[in-house]
């Protein structure tokens, strides 16, 4: 008898192509210099020029700037691929879908077309700011203050942990109009980053992540024009979390992707070792470990494609996403541990890349929202509009 599928997990010829090319671009280009790169602290541009050339760059750019305009989804397998070969290379390679999410969500088409179709026609970047060295997930707390005059906006404050932001052209940065509080005052504004006054600090020393160029940024009068402005002035706050809701889903394959990178770590190294006249591989405990990171994996990339692909129907995936983003933060960092401790002393030295990956894994649970503010987001919805699907009141 025939049955109508009601749901389906294959992808489609397309993506499978895709997520291919992806995993062929990291096992030639990326995991032969992850090393290199992680000791170095040198920005990787000539693997972002490849992957610009490969169309595994911008991939979420609109198709009326040249963009292939994939779905968040399509992002998601991409980035799944690329993170399990280098989480810091990959962190900057999506950092301009990033930058660009603000302007895809509210620019007009003329700033699209001003800001985005350059990054497509050679290789540029374009940075995202919220951060600020006393706020992070508390965007409504933003403190760089921005003030109209004649033509311009002027911008005056600090940003932090600007992902690309000492080799950007452009910065998609969230401002608050002067006198304002909370959330009514926030704007989006896209920077350009050679005005006057704007000043960028030298690359933020990190634990992991060591490829990606990190930087603070300095804004002191810089005047923008006023076309640079997102929307209206003060209407930005809802801007930047429709920004997240549709860049979470992202890192969460992040995490998914290094989650299976370390399992497959701890999967070889446990089938060579041997202890105690066996090899680790058949010991139980051994076994349980790597049965949890496989469960683990499994759901990450089961939450993540679910936020990602109600983005992609237009849906409100608030919920999902940080749903996503929260599980595969923190069941990344626990699986980078357990694949850590399944190689014991030598996982905690340089020799094996998996003491590289449980220092990339720790940045997950903070950036984009912390595991905390995922679990805010979700509780406050659940005791305030989730619906029970029985009565559940006690007399």
């Amino acid at each position: 008898m025939e049955v109508d599928r009601m749901i389906d997990f294959s992808l489609t010829s397309e993506q499978k192509e895709l997520q291919k090319k992806a995993r062929e671009f990291t096992i030639n280009e990326i995991i032969p210099v992850s090393r290199k790169y992680d000791q170095t602290g040198e920005f990787p541009l000539e693997i972002y020029q490849k992957a610009l050339e490969a169309g595994l760059m911008n991939t979420v750019f609109p198709k009326e700037v040249g963009g292939p305009e994939l779905g968040i989804l399509d992002n998601c397998l991409i980035v799944e691929e690329t993170a399990a070969g280098d989480p810091g290379i990959t962190t900057s390679l999506f950092d301009n879908s990033l930058g660009a999410e603000p302007i895809i969500i509210a620019g007009t088409s003329e700033q699209k077309n001003r800001f985005l179709r350059p990054l497509m026609e050679e290789l540029k970047f374009i940075a995202f700011a919220t951060s600020e060295p006393g706020m992070g997930s508390d965007v409504a707390g933003i403190a760089t203050t921005a003030t109209l005059e004649g033509e311009d906006i002027i911008l005056n404050g600090r940003k932090m942990w600007i992902t690309n932001g000492g080799v950007a052209s452009f910065m998609s940065t969230f401002v608050r109009m002067e006198g304002t509080k909370r959330h009514k005052g926030i704007t989006g504004v896209v920077v350009p980053m050679d005005l006057d006054g704007v000043r960028i600090g030298k690359p933020i020393p990190k634990m992991g992540h060591k490829a990606s160029n990190t930087v603070r940024v300095t804004l002191e009068n810089v005047h923008v024009p006023k076309d640079h402005i997102l929307g209206e002035p003060g209407k930005g706050f809802p801007i930047a979390m429709r920004t997240f809701s549709h860049t979470r889903p992202t890192i969460g394959a992040f995490a998914t992707g290094m989650q299976r990178a370390a399992m497959e770590y701890a999967i070889a190294y446990a089938k060579r070792r041997e202890a105690f006249e066996d090899k680790l591989a058949n010991f139980q405990a051994i076994q349980f470990m790597i049965a949890e990171m496989k469960m683990h994996y499994e759901a990450s990339r089961l939450l993540t494609w679910k936020s990602a692909w109600e983005a992609d129907q237009d849906r409100d995936n608030t919920i999902s996403a940080s749903i996503a983003k929260a599980f595969a933060s923190d069941y990344g960092m626990k699986t980078a541990s357990d694949a850590l401790q399944i190689f014991a002393g030598y996982g905690y030295i340089t020799t094996y890349l998996i003491e590289k990956l449980f220092r990339d894994a720790k940045l997950y649970q903070i950036y984009e929202g912390t595991s905390q503010i995922q679990r805010m987001i979700v509780g406050r919805y659940m005791l305030s509009k989730y619906e029970p699907i029985f009565d559940r009141t006690f007399s």
